[in-house]
């Protein structure tokens, strides 16, 4: 069986230093919209351990070989944001993160001093409001409230939840002229998201057509994009720092996939963060790879012993967040830094409508490129 994993990173302690993780970025390099089509954003190959080049989305398969597998993050993000308000009139923004029942959801809402227990929210218009949520506790780790939707007319949670709610863009994406279909996935199926596995949204339907001609295949994992993968980093050493628990599934399916390429002497390379996380977590929970059903905290950072996987394609991601810690993780933070200085010099588009690169640790290229 040949292992392509990469080698871990000798990490330091300015690694583990919250304030090493910090780059300006132009807010004009702050992508507000997608590419159209999806695959021809530009596509950084990070294919040695001293080089990088220059390409596009839609080449990707020219820097991957037959027999390599790509592991897709198949969530589908909901409608998760509600905008009601209080009984006395004042208005709350609701951001639906995890369901506890069929009744119940894990919530932020804004403003949160104001929203305490016993609170009652009304959703719809204010003469016939279509739904109430009473607030019913707080959530210690994540600082949100449990909130129990009752329906006002014989209608679903769920449905009412989709006539009422909108995808939720990130905070940063501030003049987006996006479709709601523009932050899915073409290969999108469960639903349980509240932000979407962004460097996924570069894919085509005939991109994948092309990688399935030259012999790349696909596996799918699911990790329900929430709390843990967005929220800042705040604490000065980074190795304190506490992920909050994000839901995954690993088939039976992935794992032999998984498992036959890398016997086979090809690469499993994750698309995006949340498939790594998913991917390594099970990795981690279960001494191996195996199919698994639950959740993860991992919290990837340089220093970290890879598991599983031998390539990774992502975006560009916000100064001092975990995503760009686990980037690090895989290639080193002092060349990180210095590529995405790169990648700003020459205008690529930032975080999660922007461009993407496909980091190859152990990659050996074509002499063409």
């Amino acid at each position: 069986m040949t292992d392509n994993t990469p080698d871990a990173i000798p990490s330091n302690t300015v690694d583990h230093q919250l304030s090493a993780y910090n780059y300006t970025l132009p807010p004009s390099q702050i992508a507000q919209n997608p590419v159209t089509p999806r695959d021809h954003s530009k596509l950084l190959i990070i294919d040695s351990q001293i080089t990088h080049q220059h390409s596009h989305f839609y080449d990707l398969g020219d820097w991957l070989s037959p027999g390599d597998l790509l592991v897709l993050n198949n969530t589908k993000v909901i409608p998760a944001r509600l905008f009601g308000r209080k009984s006395s009139g004042g208005a709350v923004e609701v951001l639906l993160v995890e369901p506890q029942d069929e009744q119940r959801w894990l919530a932020l809402v804004r403003p949160g001093k104001r929203i305490q227990p016993g609170a009652e929210i009304l959703f719809g218009e204010a003469e016939s409001p279509l739904m109430r949520g009473l607030v019913e506790s707080k959530d210690d780790s994540t600082g949100g409230r449990i909130i129990k939707f009752v329906p006002e007319a014989e209608a679903s949670i769920e449905s009412l939840i989709y006539q009422l709610g909108q995808v939720p863009l990130p905070p940063y994406i501030t003049e987006s002229e996006s479709l709601p279909n523009q932050y899915q996935t073409v290969y999108a199926q469960k639903t349980g998201a509240i932000a979407a596995p962004t460097a996924g949204l570069h894919f085509t339907e005939t991109l994948l057509e092309k990688l399935a001609q030259k012999g790349i295949q696909t596996a799918e994992i699911t990790l329900h994009v929430g709390i843990g993968t967005f929220r800042p980093v705040e604490v000065t050493d980074i190795k304190t720092h506490e992920m909050h628990q994000e839901r995954i599934e690993v088939s039976t399916e992935t794992v032999e996939k998984i498992r036959q390429t890398k016997a086979n002497g090809g690469r499993v390379i994750t698309v995006g963060t949340t498939s790594t996380r998913a991917l390594e977590g099970v990795a981690a929970i279960c001494g191996g790879l195996k199919a698994y059903t639950g959740r993860t905290d991992l919290f990837i950072y340089p220093g970290y012993q890879w598991k599983v996987i031998d390539g990774m394609i992502t975006n560009f991601h916000l100064p001092g967040s975990s995503l760009l810690m686990m980037v690090s993780a895989l290639i080193g933070r002092e060349r990180l830094m210095e590529i995405y200085e790169d990648a700003i010099a020459q205008n690529y588009r930032f975080y999660s409508f922007g461009d993407a690169m496909l980091i190859l640790p152990k990659a050996t290229i074509n002499a063409d490129h």
